[in-house]
């Protein structure tokens, strides 16, 4: 019945009911599903006598002496006089010469509006209303009043008297799914209440227990789907479990000889993921670390560990130049272990592919680093024991499971874009997490500033100074739609501006998103080697990069960025021995916006940065509206920790006890999932 088409149901046109298509409104529960985005209270009222030109004000009384005149402009003006026990006020609507006809007298009547004091009276211009009718309860004014997210022609008013009776009528409809105890361990209202009273509350009170339902339901759902998905994914993989040994000569011997002594943090995940290969089932684990904070050694030494037990191992990185900077930290760290390891990418000679891939299908190779072409067709491996997949999220899902079917290797997915814990384990739930949460000793902190206006040439003639001592520069533009032309005619005209009139005796690089990859690694290592000493660039320019010479980023327009993404090109500098600068231009100078990038002064820390950018702006805008597996939430926070944590801990609760469901129907209807997809071989 809740799947019943609203134009079965709802008395309206059929332009509205596109218009409802447009939200994503087509079904009776659709619509009871469509939750306000906030609330007005007008539960007090006001009495005229009170009544002020500062607020809004709600008002009780009846109205008199209504009637509609038209001005010498043309306009329709309806006025009349409202009353209470208190005084009365002259009320004024434009153009709704309807109200006389519509609108009773001496029947009590509900205006909410401001008031506005003009040729030296004060009077109530185009209030809305509602009629009082006896035993039926108001629906826009005198109470708690829910508002909606509206399009052209579909105000909340509108929805709140279509929604009124449907919810009356079809409330009952709705099903409890929440098992009793998750109700009652969390002091949780019944889902009806909920749904009910997140519409129309009776009360402040019972609407946060509303809220609060209906938060804890969505968070729940999603932790209970991830959490259940993990536990078919390690049910339908134990007998394809690699036999992995803890070779712990061979991983003190390859640390010892390391010039640096590993973190507190990388020796916590590096022993994580080591225990992970001796489970029963292949390991599935995020690794998340700051710019420079050493996650590759740690997957270096786990994948000596792998290739030591005789297995093979992968790494795909998203772009060539990042997989060869793999490679040639892979060879150098693990050089004297007797290991072959292979690269391959797009540039790979066809004649250099067929052996490198010769050598995977046989076993001869190790290691084996590159890019999309460790997915192509005609790939394969005779045992793959480890998969590693540096900055995961540039990758689809489809390409992420292509390497889990090379016979169920473990996994080990990176990134270094920083990811608070709570939107962590809501989208990657259905893997374990380590975080390097500590910088290697000795690496500098970059000194951060906002530099305005009336600096910025006092900094071009200083960033000339370093350069002439040797040093490098990032130059960033902000990003504009890649699809947009315009996105390269700025970088472009900011590069020939620099190029011209600001660094002429300098060597200055241009890299944007129209160019070819092939085009773009040449840039990047014409800039490694020096030959390059100012890059001017769009938001293009690659995570864990690493020009230890480089050692100013300066960010044009800095905020327009989120604070993540400014963290990570600030992250591009700093790598070497040599102090490094981040320099901020903002092109807005509003407080919000200075507020914003005086974090980036502040603080060093990825992870808090990251924590503030998705408190203030909400993941869709720091992560994308299309990464894969942002939740699209409604009444939930994803920074909402303690929800966040008590909805894992139930759903964990849950599929311990009842994995596969069997006896919560309801909540396996609720999240839907295909046991098929992941029982395939």
């Amino acid at each position: 019945m809740l799947n019943r088409s609203l134009a079965n149901v709802l008395r309206t046109t059929s332009e509205h009911l596109s218009k409802l298509e447009s939200l994503g409104v087509t079904k009776v529960k659709d619509f009871l599903l469509y939750f306000p985005r906030t609330y007005n209270d007008n539960t007090e009222f006001t009495k005229i006598m009170d009544i002020r030109t500062d607020e809004v004000n709600v008002i009780k009384g009846k109205l008199s002496n209504l009637f509609t005149i038209r001005t010498r402009t043309g306009k329709k003006l309806t006025r009349g006089i409202f009353n209470d026990e208190t005084g009365s006020i002259e009320v004024i609507w434009f153009n709704q010469p309807h109200l006389t006809r519509m609108l009773p007298r001496q029947k009590e009547i509900i205006l909410t509006g401001k008031a506005k004091f003009s040729g030296g009276k004060v009077s109530l211009q185009s209030p809305s209303y509602e009629v009082v009718r006896q035993y039926e309860e108001q629906v826009h004014t005198g109470r708690i009043v829910p508002v909606y997210h509206e399009t052209e022609g579909i105000s909340s008013k509108w929805i709140r008297e279509k929604l009124k009776p449907l919810v009356d009528e079809w409330i009952e409809l709705f099903e409890e799914y929440m098992p009793d105890e998750v109700l009652k361990e969390h002091d949780l209202v019944d889902y009806k209440t909920a749904i009910k009273n997140v519409h129309f509350p009776e009360s402040d009170e019972i609407l946060k227990k509303a809220r609060k339902r209906l938060a804890f339901d969505e968070l729940f759902l999603l932790q209970l789907k991830v959490i259940q998905k993990k536990w078919y994914w390690q049910k339908s993989t134990q007998a394809k479990t690699k036999n992995i040994e803890i070779k712990t000569d061979v991983i003190k011997e390859c640390i010892k000889k390391l010039d640096f002594d590993l973190t507190n943090a990388q020796k916590r995940v590096l022993k994580e993921i080591l225990n992970d290969v001796k489970k029963s089932f292949p390991m599935s684990r995020l690794l998340q670390g700051d710019v420079g904070s050493g996650k590759t050694i740690v997957a270096a030494i786990a994948a000596l560990n792998i290739a030591k037990n005789g297995y093979q191992v992968a790494i795909m990185a998203p772009t060539e130049i990042l997989a060869k900077q793999h490679y040639a930290t892979f060879v150098k760290t693990l050089s004297s272990f007797c290991l072959n390891i292979q690269f391959i990418a797009g540039s790979t000679t066809s004649k250099q592919k067929e052996e490198v891939v010769r050598q995977m299908k046989s076993g001869t190779v190790d290691i084996v680093i590159g890019t999309h072409a460790l997915i192509q067709e005609k790939i394969g491996f005779k045992n793959l024991g480890l998969a590693i997949i540096d900055e995961q999220h540039r990758f689809g899902v489809k390409q992420r499971e292509t390497l889990k079917n090379y016979g169920t290797p473990h996994l080990l997915n990176m990134t270094a874009t920083p990811i608070p814990r709570t939107l962590a384990i809501t989208i990657y739930g259905d893997q374990d997490l380590s975080i390097i949460d500590e910088m290697p000793k000795g690496r500098q902190e970059i000194l951060t500033r906002i530099v305005p206006e009336n600096k910025r040439t006092e900094a071009y003639r200083w960033v000339e100074d370093q350069i002439q001592k040797g040093r490098q520069a990032f130059i960033i533009c902000p990003l504009i739609d890649e699809s947009d032309i315009l996105e390269v005619k700025a970088v472009q005209t900011e590069f020939l501006h620099l190029k011209e009139h600001i660094f002429p005796k300098l060597n200055l690089g241009l890299l944007h998103g129209k160019l070819k990859q092939d085009e773009k690694d040449k840039i990047m290592e014409d800039f490694k080697d020096n030959k390059i000493n100012v890059l001017v660039s769009t938001s293009v320019i690659e995570v864990g990069i690493d020009i230890p010479n480089a050692t100013i980023m300066m960010i044009e327009g800095a905020q327009r960025f989120g604070l993540s993404q400014l963290h990570q090109f600030r992250g591009r500098v700093g790598r070497g021995g040599f102090k490094s600068f981040c320099f901020l231009f903002p092109s807005e100078t509003s407080e919000e916006a200075l507020k914003r990038l005086k974090s980036m002064e502040k603080f060093s820390c990825g992870f808090k940065l990251a924590e503030i950018d998705l408190e203030l702006r909400g993941p869709g805008e720091v992560y994308g509206v299309r990464q894969s597996g942002i939740p699209d939430l409604k009444m939930a926070s994803l920074t909402d920790t303690k929800t966040i944590e008590k909805a894992r801990n139930s759903a964990i609760e849950i599929i311990r006890k009842d994995p596969l469901l069997k006896e919560h129907e309801k909540l396996a209807e609720k999240i839907a999932i295909n046991e098929e997809v992941y029982f395939n071989d």
